[in-house]
């Protein structure tokens, strides 16, 4: 005979919200920690020549990744930063001030990948050779 309780998920969302935030950790980590030892392995080419379109390509999408999450985040930050203030309209002040703090970081991001394109592009990018 089936069960009738609900599944796991749907009763328990924090456990699925751990499993995302486990699983995104694990590959951040993946990322941070084991990624550049396969980079500082490999030996140097003998000409960077092909090096530039790959790097044109990589600075778009990282652009465009970074400019895409970036305002996702800010428009979340910024809906529930209201609605606190909604709920708690003597501490509008200091939510305030906590929205434009973290707005400002969520903007840096972004401003930091742009730096990270720029140097590609101009660096390894656009040779007029």
């Amino acid at each position: 005979m089936p069960s009738t309780s609900p599944s796991t998920t749907t009763s328990r969302p924090h456990v699925q919200r751990r499993t995302v935030v486990r699983r995104s950790l694990t590959l951040a980590g993946l990322a941070v920690f084991g990624l550049p030892g396969l980079a500082f392995a490999q030996t140097p080419a003998a000409t960077g020549s092909w090096i530039g379109p790959f790097a044109v390509i990589a600075a778009g999408i990282g652009m465009a990744i970074a400019a895409g999450l970036c305002g996702l985040g800010q428009g979340r930050a910024v809906a529930s930063a209201v609605d606190a203030m909604a709920r708690q309209p003597g501490a509008a002040a200091r939510i305030q001030t906590a929205m434009i703090i973290g707005l400002a970081l969520i903007e840096s991001l972004a401003i930091y990948t742009l730096v990270i394109a720029l140097i590609l592009l101009f660096v390894k990018g656009i040779q007029f050779s």
